[in-house]
């Protein structure tokens, strides 16, 4: 019986070391490295497939390669990591890369690693074989790129430097050709010659304050206007009569110019006063004149300048040593 209790502490002894082991093998991490297509031609892609098994609980670091896995073999894409929960709380961490290579040679690819705490664990290895087209250099012609070319989408926003640059070139000719129309279409100036002799001041006056008659301005409700035109023609005829200019003098100064001109001549007085007074009411007073007032002031505008005229005689002088004849002018106002 004792023998027999023996016998099974021995074989349970060599059991339990033998499944412990077990348990540890079990639960390391694995790594695993396949390839797609492992012969291709120059500038194809193919891909590699890494998977990682590891407990759910490790934290495994798994260094990736940037741009190449080895000289010659170029890495053009990795694939976001799918994570597989798989039995036994473990998971399959998966990885995908892109690879291409531009060299006819046949590579090893050397094993990717996988970190899990102090342990390093290794992939297996796989080859890809890079195979160059046979170029026959007497017809290159029957060969062609392995892709074709790949025209881009279209998208509006690569044409806006283009589309803005014709826009505003068309913005400048037509502002261009406005201005050419415009300059063609202006008046030009011309240089008139009037021949026609220019008439003294008391004949203009008189023909213009006969135009402003005629068109019947108050007759209309224009008293503003029938007596700026009036008043402008009167101080047209002062400046040109007495040489002195009264365009931009008040009613005042002009009556003060006329003292001076015309002394003592009350009725000369008097009648420009009249007009200049009531056109000072009319244009800044807003007054309405009686129809009577509107005509007492026309006839008094011709009255004056009637009797400030200025009359040139002409007169011969006994001939001395030329037969040249000179005109005298006698500056003197005419009272009626």
């Amino acid at each position: 019986m004792i023998l027999k209790r023996y016998h099974i502490f021995c074989i349970l002894l060599i059991i339990f070391p033998s499944l412990h082991g077990m348990k540890s093998y079990a639960q390391q991490t694995l790594v695993d490295l396949n390839i797609d297509e492992a012969d291709i031609m120059i500038g194809e892609q193919t891909m590699l497939h890494l998977s990682v098994t590891t407990d759910k609980d490790k934290q495994v670091i798994i260094p990736l390669p940037a741009d190449r896995v080895m000289e010659g073999v170029e890495v053009l894409h990795i694939a976001p990591p799918d994570t597989t929960d798989i039995q036994n709380n473990r998971i399959m961490i998966r990885y995908d890369l892109v690879i291409t290579s531009f060299d006819s040679l046949l590579y090893l690819i050397p094993p990717f690693i996988a970190i899990d705490g102090r342990d390093t664990v290794f992939s297996n290895q796989v080859a890809l074989k890079v195979s160059a087209p046979d170029v026959n250099i007497e017809n290159p012609e029957e060969y062609y790129d392995i892709k074709g070319i790949w025209r881009p989408p279209f998208v509006l926003a690569d044409y806006y430097a283009l589309i803005y640059g014709i826009l505003f070139a068309l913005f400048l000719i037509c502002n261009i050709g406005y201005f050419v129309q415009r300059m063609r279409n202006r008046p030009r100036k011309t240089v008139q010659v009037n021949d026609a002799p220019k008439l003294p001041p008391h004949e203009q006056a008189m023909k213009e304050l006969k135009e402003i008659r005629e068109r019947k301005l108050w007759q209309q409700g224009h008293n503003k206007e029938y007596y700026t035109e009036i008043t402008d023609t009167l101080r047209r005829y002062i400046s040109a009569r007495y040489g002195v200019s009264v365009m931009e003098k008040t009613s005042s100064e002009i009556i003060e110019v006329i003292r001076d001109e015309e002394p003592g001549n009350k009725e000369i007085y008097n009648t420009l006063n009249q007009i200049l007074r009531l056109s000072d009411f009319v244009k800044f007073a807003k007054l309405h004149p009686l129809p009577d007032e509107n005509d007492m002031s026309m006839l008094n505008a011709s009255l004056f300048v009637e009797r400030t005229k200025r009359v040139e005689l002409t007169t011969d002088l006994p001939q001395n040593d030329s037969n040249d004849e000179k005109k005298n002018e006698i500056n003197e106002p005419i009272n009626n």
